[in-house]
């Protein structure tokens, strides 16, 4: 499992502090909720995504499980098929 600064072809994850969040405006996305549970998803686009709150892992088809958690920003290229399990409940900003 991955964590920490990892890439594929794929998925991007870097560690990004609360003040550089900021700095990027990033804090100024969207932002998405999800409870505990699993479910299947597809990237039509590319998705950033800032992690606030959570813990979740993400399984590419055929792939790696990434362990994604607080103060990760994560690139979520298009075309990744991929199958989310989120064990903790997650807050995070997003864009597009």
């Amino acid at each position: 499992m991955n964590s920490g600064v990892v890439m594929n072809n794929l998925i991007e994850i870097s560690k990004v502090t609360l003040a550089e969040a900021e700095a990027r405006g990033i804090l100024k996305w969207s932002i998405w909720e999800k409870e505990v549970g699993d479910f299947i998803w597809y990237y039509e686009v590319t998705e950033l995504s800032y992690i606030l709150e959570g813990d979740i892992e993400v399984t590419p088809d055929g792939g790696e499980t990434f362990h994604i958690v607080p103060g990760d920003l994560v690139v979520f290229k298009a075309g990744l098929s991929c199958k989310w399990r989120v064990n903790k409940p997650v807050k995070k900003h997003y864009s597009f």
